[in-house]
């Protein structure tokens, strides 16, 4: 069957799309390419320390019975699966923890949802890293725009990018991964709007790393059809009653393209990609290293806060505000929580002290009673500002910008030292191999990142 329209025009956003998908490896500066290989660094370390959640062993369990088979891609914690249900598992594996990057335009997280359709469409293939990072970018940067032209009221209608936009990014990495024409991918995005879903009520519980599990899943799923012929709408995604239509009131196009047209596209988004550094959600960070600075310069006696003043976008405030989480999960979407926990010297990297128990701590709750957290629209996502109270007439402000630019090369040590903190001594076999990731891709490929992740599960 052909699709119902012939062609597309000059300006037809789903072009830029596949052209995006089709671009030749020296248009893709050394620098994003950096950075989306410490992606899969951080990636990896998500996924291998959230392998025993109770969520990431319900899944390998659902893997391995639907597939009926112990054959093709690696799961975290054990087996193989075939490459769809793979993505799917280790999606959600990889974000059980909320410990992976975020890109905050894009309002989602990107490694999760198009990383695990890379790794398995990768083994399937026998590629190299140096493949797999050129198709991830492209899928990274396809999510973001879409991501942005879905805008603020897309998430705060209660749907996650992550999901959504991300299973877009999934369907243009895992193609051209694929090496699938353009008018198959055209295909291949048209299936996956039809496909691609995540809410936001799913937060605080098993079904939001589900939601990452989904898109990539969905990324396989739509190329594997549309490579089998399936039709589909002409623009499923831009197009009359298609996803951005559908699910968004107020679309907000601008710099869709920018960046992707003319000779030198200065403009990858990638490049503001944000890696976590405590174990909870992206929203609360800001605070957190606010409250850090302010207590390495003035010690401070928790009994001593009268109050904590926290001013954050508000959009957070729907989700990392649960004032009175039941769970560890909950508390991960907590600023009360979270707060208490830095000025009483609790491991926020840590992601084992995120229990049950501590959400039914009475210190803890009775120090995030005091926190006082309002939305201002002048403070950006990426922000925080306030002040401590001290009972004794003190008051100490503080603020932090997660956009300020950090060095490539202090951004591994970063991720090696989080490898070191939540992995202990599962992390040497993946820092043994960071060094080859970060410098020599070429010479890494899918099948070494299956041997690992198979080689820590027999430990």
């Amino acid at each position: 069957m052909t699709d119902p329209q012939a062609t597309a025009g000059p300006s037809d956003p789903v072009d830029v799309l596949t052209g995006l998908a089709a671009l030749t490896p020296h248009r893709m500066p050394d620098d994003v390419l950096r950075l989306a290989r410490l992606s899969l660094l951080d990636w990896l370390i998500c996924g291998i320390a959230g392998r025993s959640e109770p969520v990431s062993q319900a899944l390998r369990r659902y893997a391995q019975d639907e597939s009926g088979r112990d054959a093709g891609s690696s799961l975290f914690g054990g087996g193989r699966a075939p490459a769809r249900l793979a993505a799917m598992a280790n999606g959600t594996i990889s974000h059980a923890l909320d410990y992976d990057d975020t890109h905050f335009a894009h309002v989602g997280h990107l490694s999760v949802g198009i990383w695990p359709a890379v790794l398995a469409m990768g083994e399937q293939q026998g590629d190299s890293v140096a493949r797999m990072a050129q198709a991830f970018l492209v899928g990274a940067e396809g999510a973001i725009r879409i991501g942005c032209v879905l805008g603020a009221v897309h998430y705060n209608r209660g749907f996650h990018q992550t999901a959504t936009a991300g299973a877009f990014g999934a369907t243009l990495a895992v193609g051209r991964l694929a090496g699938v024409d353009g008018q198959t991918l055209r295909r291949a995005l048209g299936l996956c709007a039809t496909r691609a879903s995540g809410l936001k009520s799913q937060f605080g519980t098993m079904g939001k790393p589900l939601n990452a599990g989904l898109a990539a899943s969905n990324g396989i799923e739509a190329v594997a059809l549309a490579r089998l012929g399936l039709s589909t709408a002409h623009d499923g995604i831009f197009g009359p009653q298609g996803f951005v239509e559908t699910h968004s009131d107020a679309p907000d196009p601008a710099g869709f393209e920018a960046g992707l047209t003319g000779p030198d596209m200065p403009g990858f988004r990638f490049r503001d990609n944000r890696f976590k550094f405590h174990a909870c959600c992206h929203g609360l960070h800001a605070m957190i290293e606010a409250l850090l600075d302010v207590l390495a310069d003035t010690p401070i006696d928790p009994q001593n806060i009268a109050r904590i003043e926290l001013r954050t976008a508000p959009r957070w405030l729907r989700v990392c505000d649960i004032k009175h989480p039941r769970t560890g999960l909950q508390v991960k979407f907590s600023y009360g929580w979270l707060a208490a926990m830095v000025v009483t010297g609790q491991p926020t990297g840590d992601d084992r002290v995120y229990t049950d128990a501590m959400a039914g701590d009475a210190g803890l709750a009775d120090l995030a009673g005091r926190v006082d957290v309002t939305g201002d629209p002048a403070i950006s996502d990426q922000q925080a500002q306030g002040a401590l109270h001290l009972r004794d007439g003190r008051i100490l402000p503080f603020a932090h910008d997660l956009a300020r630019p950090v060095a490539t090369d202090i951004l591994l040590d970063k991720i090696r030292a989080k490898a070191r903190a939540v992995l202990k001594d599962d992390a040497q076999p993946l820092l043994d191999l960071s060094g080859a990731l970060d410098g020599a891709p070429d010479t890494v490929g899918a099948q070494d990142l299956g041997a690992l992740i198979r080689g820590l599960t027999a430990r």
